[in-house]
């Protein structure tokens, strides 16, 4: 059998042999194979082929299988395998080329549907190309207006009431809308010719006032040099009257440039100086002594704020052609142009007021206001001058600083973070986190510095534009002035007290001299401040910072109370049976070979003797021939009451609390002694006993005061040892009616005046 392809015609040739003689037949067929193609399933085909693919791998395995074996006839065998391998492969050149034809057949009846699809395609297009040609004609004819339609005709019930029958004709235009129209415009006409006569008697009276208007504008433009001149000779009588007229209107003339929120500040705090100065004297109104505003700042660049901007083609031109070289040469980076939009957010309107506040004793509170006008919220910056140079102590550095002066002026108004919560998105978008990090630059944003300005931020409904209240402003003004001016005289106390508290100094005036015994023995050693992050660490101080009384707005400060600090050493060497004072507190037995720098005396002393002073210091020991006796004073008997101190921004209105640790036979805190925490109550919840005069800003000073004379009582009524010799550490200098009472033996703290004797509570 052979087989030939020509072209898409197969030739096949059969050949059969028997016994070398040709008996069958010789024959060529030719047939198509693209017609066989549609006659055969495509399905099976498939199925021939894989089963073809099988057969060829059956037929592979075995010949591969003879061939690892070898043999005699295995030879025969793999001919065979061979022989009908060729077969198969014969198969699958034919399913081969069938599948191309397939193809091709494919791709030529695709590309006729598409050829069709295309010529639908090309038709669809022209038809809708006149559709919309029609509809455009159609909507020009729709949108056909005549000119009398612009015309803003009277209403149907107007025509027919005020125009005249002859115009209207009812009868005729009711029923017929294309007169009815001609009748209106008719009646239109009659009425601007009307108007137009009107208009030209109105435009002769203008003439005739306008003429007027200038022969006074010529009498007023020369009244105003007059004026001027009057004004300027009454400055000496404003200044001796103190009503400064001219300066006044200088700056409402100002004022007109200030953003609403800084117009409603100056307008009100105004107001209220001039109501003070009212209520102090019967006389017009003026301005109050004690409370002066004014406004700071450029007033051109406010103006510009306001100014549109100018629109020239040439210059824009000019500006990009600009841009473009400078952009060539360098462009920004991203961090310079976050920075950029910082200071664009942060940006703070030209002009300013300032406050002043001045207090009894001269010293003054200047308040500079400031908007900034992409966040929408107030900031505050402080500062405090007295009339005489202070002395700044070191634990007084941040009483009058002004990042901390206005700290918590109401409670919980630290001034760290904006009360605009929209701000939020805007610091997102340019990569701030928080607004502590520029309050030092830009102001503190408080709370009460918004409600001055008439702004009120509302948490539960925020409102998308936040309006200036003048009626808000006036409802807080009284009481933050009241407050301004008692924070100021307050840490200016502080800050005399603390001067002589660093000293060892426990000033008191004489109005609180009764709240204390005549004689107090201990004494304030050190007076120190701490940090917030120190405080918190203290042991004794967990009470106070887990009830979250210790917040990081607080100023925290150390004191140092003690007593038995020193003692009288003898003024000679001892002799005899040594020395016996009674004032010396330690006597410590030294060989004579050790060296002492306080010499005493050399004696020889029976076991006895010996004995009785060992066993006085706790120690047993054999007798040596000779002793040296140093009598010395021992610092270590020394009570020493550690006090850490919490002062809140609202002192002396809120009370400072204290917290403390005596070191005196071992460490004693609340925790362990009951009476430490009675003098802790003695000191903070008794605190109102201590408050003085008002506005109480004795407080601070009453309370270590009276923590040293607790300290007496507590050292004074301690029981002494009887199975020590010698006299007692602390003799009892005060009165008390009863030393101890209760289980826990509670001493007696409370002093009685003016009977001068301590009490239980």
């Amino acid at each position: 059998m052979e087989l030939q392809l020509k072209g898409s015609v197969i030739v096949l040739t059969l050949n059969s042999t028997n016994n070398g003689v040709t008996s069958g037949w010789e024959e060529g067929k030719y047939y198509s194979e693209e017609a066989e193609v549609d006659l055969r399933d495509p399905g099976r085909d498939y199925e021939l082929y894989k089963y073809t693919c099988q057969e060829l791998q059956r037929l592979m395995a075995e010949i591969q299988d003879l061939k690892s074996r070898g043999g005699k006839d295995a030879a025969v065998e793999i001919e065979d395998r061979r022989i009908q391998s060729c077969v198969h492969f014969m198969t699958l050149k034919k399913l081969n080329r069938l599948a191309h034809i397939r193809l091709k057949k494919g791709r030529d009846q695709t590309h006729e549907a598409k050829q069709k699809v295309d010529a639908y395609h090309l038709q669809l297009q022209n038809l809708l190309y006149e559709v919309m040609h029609l509809q455009k004609e159609i909507t020009k004819c729709l949108e056909f207006k005549s000119k009398h339609e612009e015309i803003d005709l009277v209403s149907l019930e107007e025509f027919y009431k005020e125009a005249p029958p002859d115009i209207s004709k009812a009868e005729v235009t009711m029923g017929d809308p294309h007169q009815q129209t001609l009748a209106r415009l008719d009646w239109e006409l009659e009425q601007r010719k009307r108007l137009a006569e009107k208009y030209r008697e109105c435009l002769s009276n203008k003439e005739k006032i306008l003429k007027e208007i200038e022969v006074k504008k010529e009498y007023l433009s020369s009244l105003q040099p007059r004026l001027n001149s009057i004004m300027q000779a009454s400055l000496p009588v404003q200044e001796y009257l103190f009503m400064p007229f001219d300066q006044a209107h200088k700056q409402y003339e100002t004022a007109r440039h200030l953003p609403p929120p800084l117009y409603v500040l100056f307008v009100q705090t105004t107001a209220y100086g001039q109501a003070c100065a009212h209520m102090k004297s019967s006389q017009p109104p003026r301005q109050d002594k004690t409370l002066s505003v004014a406004i700071e700042g450029s007033v051109d660049e406010a103006k510009a704020l306001f100014k549109p901007p100018e629109d020239s083609q040439d210059d824009e031109s000019d500006s990009d052609a600009e841009e473009e070289q400078t952009t060539k040469r360098r462009r920004p980076t991203l961090g310079v142009q976050l920075d950029d939009k910082r200071k664009e957010m942060l940006k703070r309107h030209p002009l300013s007021v300032m406050l002043d506040l001045k207090c009894k004793d001269d010293s003054v509170l200047h308040l500079t206001f400031y908007y900034l006008m992409n966040l929408n919220i107030m900031t505050v910056k402080a500062k405090v001058t007295t009339a005489t140079e202070l002395i700044t102590p070191i634990s007084a550095g941040d009483l009058l600083s002004p990042d901390s002066v206005l700290s918590c002026l109401y409670p919980g108004d630290h001034g760290k973070k904006t009360p605009n919560p929209a701000n939020q998105y805007q610091f997102d978008k340019v990569g701030i986190l928080t607004l502590r990090d520029y309050v030092l630059d830009l102001g503190h944003p408080y709370l009460w510095v918004q409600k001055l300005g008439g702004l009120h931020f509302p948490k539960e409904q925020p409102q998308h534009t936040v309006i200036a209240d003048h009626s808000l402003s006036a409802s807080h003004m009284e009481t933050t002035m009241k407050l301004l001016k008692t924070r100021v005289q307050s840490r200016l106390a502080l800050h005399k007290q603390f001067a002589s508290l660093e000293h060892g100094i426990v000033p008191v005036t004489s109005d609180c001299q009764y709240l204390f015994p005549a004689k107090v023995v201990s004494r304030l050693v050190k007076w120190v401040t701490i940090a917030h992050e120190d405080y918190t660490e203290l042991h004794f101080t967990k009470d106070i910072v887990e009830a979250g009384l210790a917040g990081d707005t607080n100023l925290y400060y150390m004191a140092l109370v003690e007593r038995g600090t020193e003692s009288d050493a003898c003024s000679s060497p001892s002799s005899g049976k040594g020395c016996h004072s009674q004032d010396v507190k330690y006597r410590t037995l030294l060989p004579l070979c050790s060296p002492c720098t306080h010499l005493g005396g050399i004696e020889s002393c029976d076991s006895s003797q010996l004995s009785w002073h060992l066993i006085g210091q706790g120690f047993l020991l054999e007798p040596p021939q000779c002793w040296l006796w140093c009598c010395h004073p021992a610092p270590a008997l020394a009570a020493k009451l550690q006090a850490a101190v919490v002062l809140n921004p609202g002192y002396s209105s809120i009370p400072p609390i204290f917290q403390l640790c005596l070191n005196w036979k071992g460490e004693k805190t609340n925790n362990n002694d009951d009476n430490i925490r009675a003098m802790e109550s003695e000191v903070n919840v008794c605190y109102k006993e201590l408050c003085g005069p008002q506005p109480s800003h004795q407080l601070l000073t009453n309370q270590l005061q009276r923590l040293c004379v607790l300290l007496d009582v507590y050292l004074e009524t301690e029981s002494h040892d009887d199975s020590v010799e010698g006299p007692k550490e602390f003799p009892q200098e005060k009165m008390c009616l009863r030393l101890f009472r209760g289980p826990s033996r509670m001493k007696p703290f409370k002093y009685n005046h003016p009977q001068g004797f301590f009490s239980h509570r």
